[in-house]
């Protein structure tokens, strides 16, 4: 056996009958059977219409809401910011985007999970209580941006 000579099993290939093309491809009526839509030109069904069954785009709810005017903050926690420490003690927003933790676009929130050693001073659009009292029981400030 060679590629070249590999060849599809024998009745698993049928070319498609080309219909609307003439009396060879059917016919007096060209393959397309009799009267109806479908067998005039120009015919095309509309998208989703399945027969005046009820579609299934209608059949299926939508659920749920989204509120256009909702703040997605992206959470950024005390563990995170313990091992930036050993970088710099000033972390601002673009030293959290620079170092691969958040987005350019990405509003950040500073959460108050892990444990915070170091003294450092974070900038941030938001914090939880328990962030601020453990950034400033480490003796780091906030600021909010």
């Amino acid at each position: 056996m060679k590629l070249h000579t590999l060849k599809p099993a024998a009745g698993s290939v049928k070319t498609n009958k080309r219909l609307g093309r003439g009396q060879g491809s059917g016919g007096t009526t060209a393959g397309r059977g009799h009267k109806g839509a479908k067998s005039r030109s120009g015919y095309s069904k509309k998208f989703g219409f399945e027969g005046g069954q009820m579609p299934l785009q209608r059949r299926v709810p939508k659920f749920g809401f989204k509120n256009n005017n909702k703040e997605y903050f992206k959470a950024v926690n005390l563990d995170v910011l313990e091992t930036l420490a050993a970088k710099s003690s000033d972390i601002s927003l673009q030293f959290l985007i620079d170092n691969g933790i958040v987005g350019k676009n990405d509003k950040v929130k500073v959460l108050g999970r892990g444990e915070l050693k170091a003294k450092i001073n974070v900038q941030a659009h938001a914090f939880s209580e328990t962030a601020v009292k453990a950034i400033e029981k480490a003796g780091g400030s906030t600021t909010k941006i």
